[in-house]
């Protein structure tokens, strides 16, 4: 595999004029501007509310703001990129100009809003979908040197037929990641987020297997790693429970997740994954 090409370290992560500092774990909170998305509590589709959870994502220990338009929720349709746009670029703006020292991060999988992100102000693309949906959003990426979140996303290896499982669905994950990080590097890209992409694409028992050898991946790679779990059917279902009631579980699958060797934790309560954070971080004083 291509050698990642930078002057920091894998856990320094340049955003700009900013850094983000992966030394000690940190929280990105979920901004939707959606109507749809899964959990209900986490829609913020007007301006002033959108307002209001940037700023509780800061005040409450959030590191990074992550924007999503559009709801990637089990059996949600993507908007067209250009819709896309017209809703996910002004929040850009309009959170850059409030917040102007914040990270922000935005969720998409298309090229033309990642470009357009961008240049409103965005620091890193949140992409679901591993490249699979754009072909050219690794080279938006690449060109503007921006931080990727690369997610594994590969729906042939849930079928019931032939549902891989432990080490053998580890390794076709690898392969799967090392294939697109190899990409993305020849075409000149040099800080890439890795995410195992938790729900998406995999079965209840995969998403558990990958969260168990979460620690046998970060060994296998330089690149950090995010997890996203937050509420989601891998916890409310298994608990029979709403996504309304899985903040516990949530919580307690981070605990899992940092023990692992997660650098960052996207979730729609950042108060408690802060604390969660804390409460595992080795004690200075």
């Amino acid at each position: 595999m291509t050698c990642k090409d930078t002057l920091f370290s894998p856990l320094c992560i340049p955003c700009g004029e900013k850094i983000l500092d992966l030394q000690q774990p940190v929280v990105m909170g979920i901004l939707n501007i959606t109507e749809d998305s899964f959990y209900a509590a986490s829609r913020n589709p007007q301006p002033e509310q959108m307002l209001a959870r940037a700023k509780q994502i800061l005040d409450e220990g959030g590191s990074i703001i992550d924007i999503g338009a559009v709801s990637t929720r089990p059996g949600a349709k993507l908007l067209p990129p250009d819709e896309e746009c017209r809703r996910l670029v002004p929040a850009v703006k309009r959170i850059r100009e409030v917040f102007p020292d914040a990270i922000i991060s935005v969720d998409t999988c298309f090229a033309k809003p990642a470009e357009a992100s961008i240049l409103a102000g965005a620091n890193i693309i949140n992409d679901i979908s591993g490249g699979q949906f754009d072909d050219q959003l690794f080279h938006v990426v690449a060109n503007s040197l921006i931080p990727y979140i690369l997610t594994h996303y590969d729906s042939s290896l849930s079928e019931v037929q032939n549902p891989l499982m432990g080490m053998p669905f580890i390794k076709a994950m690898k392969r799967w990641l090392e294939v697109r990080l190899e990409a993305l590097y020849q075409l000149g890209s040099k800080n890439i987020i890795l995410d195992p992409g938790l729900g998406f694409g995999k079965t209840l028992g995969q998403n558990y297997e990958a969260l168990e050898y979460l620690n046998h991946l970060c060994a296998s790679f330089q690149e950090p790693w995010l997890i996203g779990l937050s509420r989601k059917s891998m916890i409310y279902k298994r608990l029979g429970c709403t996504p309304a009631e899985a903040l516990n579980g949530t919580t307690a699958l981070h605990a899992k997740a940092l023990m692992k060797g997660a650098r960052i934790l996207r979730v729609h309560d950042v108060k408690e994954a802060v604390e969660c954070i804390k409460l595992l971080t080795p004690c200075q004083q």
